[in-house]
């Protein structure tokens, strides 16, 4: 049901042990979302061009990239879906993705006591603004003057509990395992779909379906907060590595035994020494490089396409 676990622990219900199956659904990946599209064979080609590196044949990288984009503004809500299905409508489409954005603020006044619904309502509503800024780490003071974790933190815990945000911890180490090194006190926080955070952003639909590579640095941050969910929906956590400062890696995985430091470039120019740094402090075998450029494997930096993210596991 909506928002189960935080319907039973707000109405005080005893949990049914042993008798309910839980299965977590997430928005729609971008592979579900090309099924959805009856785009089967395209979804297989980027799923084998993965696993051998080879290159996409042009004409796919272009329609895969085409498709890419269109989800950037439809996102993985099936209402969102459905509506594209039925309308073709862009404008369509983000009239019910703001009618879900209501039925958010709606369970949250539901499931929450009017003073933490309130926080909650300023938390999500400044995740915009807070990945707007160049340093895009979760910053209590953004939701509110003199604003603290003791003010806000039960707010962001019952927005990633209902998966509504999702949150992506900073690591002090990229020793295995990870999560063992998580700083608990640095994070940055995402929409659970790009779908809505590209309608609550106001980001001109035409600066994100330009062929021309945009220099807007926003649309670095919402490619970051795609990354993250398509992470999530494959049952990863967000992790994120910053070096004093001076050198940050976009996401962090552990795979297989091995730590793998990610890059995420929203177009094709993507220089940066971050991975190396990362790559000869903790000895990573390779790294991974995700931007609009096609499939390839060079000086251990493997690159992914922007579209082919759903891929990794």
């Amino acid at each position: 049901g909506s928002l189960l676990g935080v319907a039973v622990n707000r109405q005080k219900y005893s949990y049914p042990v042993g008798k309910v199956e839980e299965l977590t659904l997430y928005p729609l990946d971008f592979e579900e979302y090309l099924w959805a599209m009856g785009k089967d064979a395209l979804a297989t080609e980027i799923r084998a061009h993965y696993q051998t590196d080879e290159t996409m044949p042009e004409a796919w990288h272009e329609l895969a990239l085409e498709q890419y984009q269109n989800y950037f503004i439809v996102g993985g809500m099936p209402a969102a879906i459905i509506e594209y299905l039925r309308t073709n409508s862009f404008l369509q489409v983000q009239q019910v993705q703001n009618n879900i954005l209501n039925q958010y603020i709606a369970d949250m006044a539901k499931y929450a006591d009017p003073t933490t619904s309130v926080r909650i309502r300023a938390c999500y509503n400044s995740i915009p603004t807070q990945l707007a800024k160049e340093n895009t780490k979760f910053q209590y003071k953004v939701v509110q003057r003199g604003g603290t974790a003791t003010i806000f933190g039960e707010a962001i815990e019952w927005l990633v509990f209902a998966g509504i945000a999702l949150k992506c911890q900073r690591l002090e180490h990229g020793f295995i395992p990870i999560h063992a090194y998580v700083d608990l006190s640095d994070f940055k926080l995402y929409m659970a779909d790009i779908g809505l955070l590209t309608l609550r952003s106001g980001m001109p639909l035409q600066t994100i379906l330009s062929p021309i590579e945009q220099d807007n640095t926003y649309l670095g941050a919402m490619t970051e907060n795609y990354v993250a969910q398509a992470l999530t929906s494959n049952g990863q956590k967000c992790y994120y590595w910053q070096s004093d400062g001076k050198a940050e890696v976009d996401f962090v995985l552990q795979c297989n035994g091995q730590v793998i430091p990610v890059e995420v470039k929203k177009g094709r120019r993507n220089r940066s020494k971050s991975l190396g740094v990362f790559a000869e402090k903790y000895h990573a075998d390779y790294a991974l490089r995700i931007s609009k450029k096609n499939f390839g494997f060079e000086n251990r930096i493997k690159s992914v396409p922007l579209y082919a993210v759903f891929c990794l596991v």
